[in-house]
């Protein structure tokens, strides 16, 4: 059994999706991912002390910003009216990264995976943009849907 494409239609176009029949319901999407650094910057981070500002803070608006903004960047995706989005930081034990994870919900009639990842990667980016003066061998890494909900 193969599935099809929800984006291509019969002829090969691109379309976006018809939502119109489905329920609203709330649904809810986890993302993760990493942004791998050195632990001299990760220590500059925790301290405040890179030259840009307090980089987590920035990274978080950032990717409920991006969250909010998915249907701009992408062309098929539906545009949500984003109920919640939250973006978690952890510094692992081994000390050479920052694992972000977000969580989107919304009530829509269709899911939220999308503004999930793209808030991830936002974040992720905006860590890089801050600290790319005092790390130049940072790399952004694992990202990846954790989960998907709806009820």
């Amino acid at each position: 059994m193969s599935k099809q494409l929800t984006h291509i239609g019969n002829k090969g176009e691109a379309r976006m999706v018809d939502v119109s029949d489905k329920p609203v319901q709330q649904r809810i999407a986890v993302a993760q991912g990493e942004v791998r650094l050195s632990p001299d910057t990760i220590q500059l981070i925790q301290n405040d002390e890179i030259g840009k500002g307090n980089v987590l803070a920035t990274a978080r608006i950032a990717g409920i910003q991006a969250a909010k903004s998915t249907a701009d960047l992408i062309p098929m995706c539906h545009p949500l009216p984003i109920n919640h989005c939250e973006i978690e930081f952890e510094f692992p034990e081994a000390g050479d990264s920052i694992a972000i994870t977000s969580t989107v919900k919304v009530n829509a009639q269709t899911g939220v995976e999308m503004e999930a990842l793209t808030a991830t990667n936002l974040a992720a980016l905006t860590i890089y943009d801050m600290c790319k003066a005092v790390d130049k061998n940072m790399s952004i890494t694992n990202l990846r849907l954790v989960s998907k909900t709806k009820s």
